[in-house]
């Protein structure tokens, strides 16, 4: 069986930057198994495979894969199923269509060369002490930002929100892998464990993502379900309403830009993250 796909560079303004994403078509026939094994030799963050396809009323069933497992919702593939449909599937390029993740209907629409989908309500979980983090990082306590708690957040995927005072202390970070994830798995509510680090100097927001996947220590050139996590923890601890860019993937080579724009009214979050892609390739796979 051979399947189409596209290869596009997510979140970023240029090819060879941003979070790189394989688009595989025609997938319906695939088993779970079967798209893992796919998602495990591309190797990229995540790879996602659409099931169904409704080019009439431009909407369309996705399932999104890491190396190591299945997602119920990640930010990156979206945005680059999404431009993929948009820019190469679907016809007269529309500017909105819908998308069909495991958590449910995610909006997709396109202003100009950016892309946009609107994050589903979060959820702010359990707070965690700063004194934790020198026992797996190079973090000592004066690296923390006093002015936000250390919490896990979830829109669809959790990540613990870690608060950084400086760009410097968020460069030379360092963490134990061993000791990383023995403290995720003790302290993280589901099965998806990661950190998201921040800093907000001289008003630019920049911060990276890192977990453990396959026994290894895994850095995140762009992380959309974790932007959309960020964003719910700024709009609820540091502004009603923001609009920004989040600054991931400079230290591995692969700057990215996530756009925010946000505002919470009234208890209900309106958590919009947008970006750009880049065509890189296509071709077929024998599956």
């Amino acid at each position: 069986m051979s399947l189409p796909f596209y290869i596009v560079d997510v979140f970023a303004d240029k090819k060879y930057a941003g979070n790189q994403l394989a688009v595989f078509l025609d997938a319906e026939n695939l088993k779970a198994e079967e798209m893992q094994q796919i998602a495990r030799e591309i190797n990229f963050a995540e790879s996602t495979f659409v099931t169904k396809l409704d080019r009439e009323n431009n909407r369309a069933e996705i399932r999104i894969f890491t190396p190591a497992h299945e997602m119920q919702f990640a930010g990156h593939p979206i945005i680059g199923t999404s431009w993929v449909l948009m820019n190469k599937i679907f016809e007269n390029t529309p500017e909105k269509i819908a998308l069909e993740v495991p958590i449910g209907p995610i909006a997709i629409n396109k202003t100009e060369d950016l892309i946009w989908l609107k994050a589903a309500q979060p959820k702010f979980w359990d707070v965690f002490a700063k004194e934790d983090f020198p026992s797996f990082s190079n973090l000592t306590i004066d690296d923390f930002d006093n002015q936000y708690l250390i919490q896990e957040v979830t829109t669809g995927s959790a990540f613990v929100i870690v608060p950084l005072n400086s760009q410097r202390a968020l460069e030379n970070l360092v963490l134990d892998k061993d000791k990383t994830n023995e403290w995720l798995k003790q302290h993280c509510k589901t099965n998806h464990r990661a950190l998201y680090f921040y800093s907000f100097e001289n008003s630019k927001l920049s911060s990276r993502m890192l977990c453990v996947e396959n026994n290894q220590l895994v850095e995140d050139a762009a992380t959309g379900s974790a932007s959309t996590c960020l964003q719910a923890y700024l709009l609820k601890y540091h502004a009603s309403e923001i609009e920004l860019t989040n600054h991931q993937g400079d230290y591995i080579n692969r700057p990215s830009q996530i756009y925010f724009k946000g505002k919470l009214e009234q208890d209900q979050f309106d958590i919009k993250i947008g970006g750009k892609a880049q065509f890189v390739a296509k071709g077929d796979w024998e599956a």
